[in-house]
């Protein structure tokens, strides 16, 4: 088992490695880093929801006071450039330690309520201390202004990656160091049965925490790793929106599997940067895919790669099910054409081809595809 594991994180210490070099871009490289930083904050976030049972809608506090914390370190000029997001690390654990004492008194949706109302409290205050927020234009900073030990002076993409890559290869093996020990085991059975927990002993309340300060720790190194990825902060990192992906895209990766975060973390880069860039319909994709995922494969993406391979013989329901899926697409983004972007004209690109919003053609034609797809997947389905 010990070699396994060790084969395991040295193939991920090789992935971390060669990934600049297969995308080389500059765009290639900013993913990547920002995917490091989401993979940081998704696997801290599955510390309460997979591993303590805790559904948190307010995990941003910690990631984005960390972020401020970094900023301000870092133009201070308080620790080398590389060690500032630990000072973020160190505020995400102070206001877990602060805010936690409250949030851990109770279990289940009302820890959730409880979370929601504290993420909001905070991001509401923010606005009020403009001195140490920065109010709507935020916090600005400059990673290059300070000294460049072994020439290095984080200005260029590929040193910043290098530096999250770094950050998330060693922040992800303590993370999984603690799901090992007596304290992540015991958080497990809190998660499982927490009554027997009580019954043997053990107080439920003190071991949800201290995973939540050691949740809110790693959460603030990756908003310090954020600060410094962009330079600049803003009071929306403290917002439930952020919450609430880091909530959905643990969820779409796999809670169940330590490594599910990472994926979510991905797939999070790739909807906000990516796919939000080529269609405005994207968070509806992003809805239906959530819901999709709940109803049919809970256990998230994870557990669809773990699972049984794909056989031949499911291939035309595969085939039938994307056929109708490309259909219900064109019929979305046509209907954001009109509704949205009606002084651009009616037509728009779609896989290449040019589809009409307002001629019954393209509609005739997607409905074509949903219906000839539905009957194949349902003729499939019966085989």
């Amino acid at each position: 088992m010990r070699q396994s594991n060790m084969r395991t994180w040295g193939l991920f210490a090789l992935l971390l490695l060669a990934a600049p070099w297969v995308f080389t871009s500059s765009l290639g490289h900013s993913l990547l880093t920002q995917m490091g930083i989401a993979a940081i904050v998704c696997l801290s976030y599955n510390i309460l929801l997979g591993q303590g049972g805790m559904l948190s809608f307010g995990h941003a506090v910690y990631s984005g006071l960390g972020a401020f914390a970094a900023i301000h370190a870092l133009n201070a000029a308080l620790l080398p450039v590389s060690l500032v997001p630990i000072a973020g690390g160190v505020a995400g654990a102070l206001v877990a330690l602060l805010l936690g004492g409250i949030t851990a008194q109770r279990s289940a949706t009302t820890f959730a309520m409880v979370t929601l109302g504290l993420g909001e409290l905070v991001g509401a205050m923010a606005w009020l201390f403009p001195g140490v927020f920065g109010g709507e234009a935020g916090i600005a900073g400059n990673r290059v202004s300070g000294s460049v030990p072994f020439g290095i002076s984080f200005g260029p993409q590929a040193q910043v990656y290098y530096l999250v890559a770094a950050y998330t290869w060693v922040c992800a093996g303590l993370m999984y160091a603690f799901t090992r020990t007596p304290l992540g085991r015991m958080l497990n059975a809190v998660r499982d049965n927490p009554e027997r927990v009580e019954f043997v002993g053990y107080d439920t309340r003190r071991i949800r925490y201290l995973a939540i300060v050691v949740a809110g720790f790693f959460a603030g190194i990756s908003g310090g790793l954020a600060a410094l990825h962009f330079e600049s902060v803003t009071a929306d990192v403290l917002g439930s929106q952020r919450s609430g992906a880091y909530l959905l895209f643990t969820f779409l990766g796999g809670s169940g599997y330590f490594f599910g975060p990472v994926v979510g973390a991905v797939l999070m880069v790739l909807a906000f940067v990516l796919l939000s860039g080529i269609t405005k319909a994207w968070l509806l994709y992003l809805g239906l895919v959530f819901v999709a995922m709940v109803v049919y494969a809970p256990g998230g993406v994870a557990s669809l790669l773990r699972g049984p391979r794909p056989q031949l013989r499911d291939l035309p329901r595969y085939a039938a099910l994307a056929l109708a899926c490309t259909g219900l697409a064109a019929m979305v983004e046509m209907v954001y054409q009109l509704q949205l972007q009606a002084s651009l004209g009616s037509e728009l690109r779609f896989f290449g081809a040019t589809l009409d919003a307002a001629g019954w053609p393209s509609w005739a034609a997607a409905g074509l595809l949903v219906a000839v797809g539905a009957a194949g997947f349902a003729w499939a389905r019966r085989k």
